[in-house]
């Protein structure tokens, strides 16, 4: 799991992970990595949805995006127990320490749950 620092909410999250060089990072170590329709271009290793209407993608993409969709959601479950926390909410101070919160926070999470 990787938090890296904040950037503005307006940037797009290919661009972010672009910025912060998680694309290559995952490429050059051969790590496939599931995304959204967002991440169209990204190139590398990311796995992309099939684009278009459901009822005009064959059986077999229907079934790739259901498996992808499944992947993805576990991903979303993790980001909305992010969005959860409470001292998130409430921090009123500077990006960089956010991200050095969230860093801690989640060391002592994967410390505590084995």
């Amino acid at each position: 799991m990787r938090a890296s620092p904040a950037l503005a909410g307006a940037i797009h999250d290919v661009r972010a992970a672009r910025e912060h060089g998680i694309i290559e990072a995952l490429t050059e170590a051969g790590i496939t990595y599931w995304a959204d329709k967002g991440y169209q271009g990204a190139g590398g290793t990311v796995r992309l949805p099939y684009r278009g209407r459901w009822e005009s993608l064959s059986t077999g993409q229907q079934a790739v995006n259901r498996s992808h969709a499944k992947i993805r959601a576990l991903v979303e479950q993790a980001i909305a127990t992010l969005k959860s926390w409470r001292l998130l909410r409430r921090l009123r101070c500077s990006t960089t320490r956010i991200a050095r919160l969230v860093q801690a926070v989640l060391v002592l999470q994967l410390a505590a749950s084995g």
